[in-house]
């Protein structure tokens, strides 16, 4: 007997949300919400359902993605007004994609299993275009029960999928760990992108050179031409908002504080990004944070 294919809601149509929403579409029932419905529009062109509300999203779905921005957002997705969880039924699985850190997730993990709903911490990394190939990197923690209800979503959306825990909050310990290395990577290219310039060598030359060597890293080649454009008066195309690096820094430092693990890398790009905000780069590219160290208007 074949496996029924699960009703999905996709909760969150952002930078990474639309992607996945339109990987999921290609092979399952799936229906979204965003805010935008200029953004719902995106993916029902491609066979999806819309509703105007997380409950009516989630209404009779087995599975829910959640790829909203931050807790505040998840806790009004779920359980605000018109929130998923009020027509969530009892073994239906939620699956978070946001970084959120460990404490909220499993916060949220016990708030769901109170009405018997499961929750599968899986964060994701990748960036966009990832995200709509099916190459995402995901890890997960949830229960075996957890996963294997959420099998059809995680498997369509990742090529790599780290099982690292057993419970909410071990995927998000995780992601952590990822966002560490990918906020100072982004800060270090930004370093060694102004130095290019301030030596007076052009920065194309020196991303195609270094990001074939030992000193390159994905973040150096991914974000670096992005920088180079900064000083072409082009338009830099948004990918990820330098604000979610505030919030992603913020929680990497919040828990290597409780685990009293020093991470003085990190507290300085942290650092980085929060004069990235205050400058009005908030909105923009992280990319942009290399025109503090940078700025377009200086002369040589």
């Amino acid at each position: 007997m074949s496996t029924p294919v699960p009703r999905t809601a996709v909760i969150g149509l952002g930078a990474m949300g639309l992607p996945m929403a339109r990987r999921l579409a290609g092979t399952l029932p799936v229906t979204v919400f965003d805010i935008a419905a200029e953004r719902r529009a995106l993916v029902t062109a491609e066979g999806a359902a819309e509703a105007g509300t997380p409950a009516g999203a989630a209404d009779g779905a087995d599975i829910v993605l959640l790829a909203v921005r931050d807790q505040s957002q998840v806790d009004a997705a779920l359980f605000g007004e018109n929130g998923a969880a009020s027509v969530l039924r009892p073994g239906a699985v939620v699956v978070l994609t946001s970084t959120v850190g460990p404490e909220p997730a499993r916060a949220t993990a016990a708030r769901l299993a109170e009405q018997g709903v499961h929750l599968v911490d899986a964060p994701v990394s990748g960036g966009p275009t990832r995200a709509g190939t099916g190459d995402l990197l995901i890890v997960v923690g949830a229960t075996e029960e957890a996963r294997t209800l959420a099998a059809p979503v995680l498997e369509r959306l990742a090529s790599t999928l780290t099982v690292i825990g057993d419970k909410p909050g071990d995927g998000q310990s995780l992601k952590a760990v990822n966002q560490l290395l990918a906020g100072v990577h982004i800060a270090a290219a930004a370093e060694a992108v102004a130095l290019s310039r301030g030596l007076g060598l052009d920065p194309k030359t020196v991303i195609e050179s270094l990001s074939q060597g030992a000193a390159g890293s994905f973040m150096f080649s991914d974000r670096g031409p992005r920088m180079a454009l900064a000083y072409e008066d082009e338009e830099v195309e948004v990918r990820s908002r330098l604000d979610i690096f505030v919030k992603d820094m913020g929680i990497v430092n919040g828990v290597a504080r409780q685990a009293h693990v020093p991470v003085p890398l990190a507290a300085a790009a942290e650092q980085l990004y929060l004069l990235g905000e205050r400058a009005g780069l908030a909105a923009r590219d992280d990319s942009s944070v290399v025109t503090l160290l940078s700025p377009p208007e200086e002369t040589r």
